[in-house]
């Protein structure tokens, strides 16, 4: 190999050698994050509404516990998350054979897709309906078949019907819904299971479950090969920045996440506050109640102005705006221009919402301010 002085010049390699399907895919992301819009912007919003954290935070107990976890931080979290999937096991009546903690749902659902999708093997979700899921499955080169909302509600008897002609062995449904807030009774679900396809597993991602009324969780039994259930500690427990989320399923299907799951993925701290949030009940029971208040909040702000919220079972709330996505995006980049930071869904006719995370009165002032301020101007660009 040719040297000069203390240089070794080495073979040129244009590019590493990815993989045909790395390269049959865009560079994206399913979200551009608040965080990058404010250094694109150079400067920070005023009140951060559109990524649907839950702005009142999680119990004191959960911070006092990271803060003291913090100072063994040296150390891997625990590769089993053990103390926290007894005491979930605990809350939920189940045992802990059942039970898989992971980074958020998000990094569940990539486990999930790995373990089950490969390249051309089929999977049925919502047109609309969260897109990291959908992110996921084109990674591992799964061919995503979708169908339409119906009524603003994912379409359980589409999804089954769907996942039926194209032998889907992925079936994903968000109850309640990101991005509409709407939702299905938990007895709803059971009772559509009988239509749920032979070799299909049902994804139900239940993140807002906790914020949702009474009798929306589906009462599954944990030994049901055909469901898979997902929750998190990042809405009603204000802990999106800790990643802690965990799946519910036959305890054979959770055995075989630890063929593919980074077992030292869990942060100490996190873990250790997941667990005392979920001790705190108390503080859960505050949150659902500022929620609550905050999507009545919401609701009165958009009549106010003219605009219909539609009912929600989240801690946030889609606002109709009346019109097109054309004009819903014209609303949102005013709000933003004034320094409001809200999202909308993605594809039609959802898209003529935009969408509103709950959160403190002074948040929502804001908000209340800016809105009709950002309405004249999309009416104003409607009719230039």
């Amino acid at each position: 190999m040719p040297q000069h002085g203390n240089l070794r010049y080495l073979p040129c390699m244009k590019t590493p050698r990815y993989t045909p399907l790395a390269l049959s895919l865009p560079s994206t992301v399913p979200f551009v994050g608040p965080e990058t819009q404010e250094r694109s912007r150079g400067k920070e919003f005023a009140a951060r509404l559109g990524a649907n954290e839950n702005i009142f935070g999680p119990s004191p107990l959960a911070i006092e516990a990271m803060q003291q976890a913090s100072e063994e931080i040296w150390k891997y979290g625990d590769a089993q998350s053990h103390d926290l999937i007894q005491a979930l096991a605990a809350h939920h009546g189940i045992p802990a054979q059942n039970i898989m903690v992971g980074e958020g749902i998000d990094g569940l659902l990539g486990y999930l897709v790995r373990l089950l999708i490969g390249p051309g093997d089929t999977v049925v979700t919502s047109q609309g309906a969260y897109p990291t899921f959908n992110y996921h499955v084109a990674g591992f080169g799964g061919a995503l078949h979708m169908v339409p909302y119906r009524d603003d509600l994912e379409d359980i008897q589409a999804l089954f019907a769907k996942a039926a002609e194209v032998d889907a062995k992925l079936v994903y449904l968000a109850n309640p819904d990101n991005p509409m807030g709407s939702w299905h009774r938990g007895q709803t679900i059971v009772e559509a299971l009988e239509h749920l396809p032979d070799g299909a597993l049902l994804l139900l991602d239940e993140a807002y479950v906790e914020c949702a009324p009474e009798g929306t969780a589906a009462q599954v039994d944990i030994n049901d090969p055909r469901v898979i259930r997902m929750r998190t500690f990042s809405k009603a427990y204000g802990m999106a920045g800790a990643r802690v989320g965990y799946a519910l399923a036959q305890a054979d299907l959770i055995q075989a996440f630890n063929k593919v799951r980074n077992h030292f993925g869990m942060n100490r701290a996190a873990q250790a506050g997941a667990l005392a949030a979920l001790t705190d009940q108390k503080w859960l029971t505050h949150v659902q109640g500022e929620i609550a208040t905050a999507r009545r909040h919401i609701a009165e702000i958009a009549a106010e102005n003219g605009l219909n919220a539609l009912p929600s079972a989240t801690n946030f709330v889609a606002i109709d705006c009346g019109r097109d996505g054309d004009f819903a995006k014209s609303v949102l980049e005013s709000l933003l221009a004034q320094n409001i930071f809200v999202r909308m869904p993605f594809a039609e006719p959802q898209n003529r919402c935009i969408r509103v995370s709950c959160g403190p009165e002074e948040d929502l002032a804001l908000f209340a301010a800016a809105l009709p301020q950002a309405l004249a101007d999309a009416r104003a660009a409607l009719n230039s």
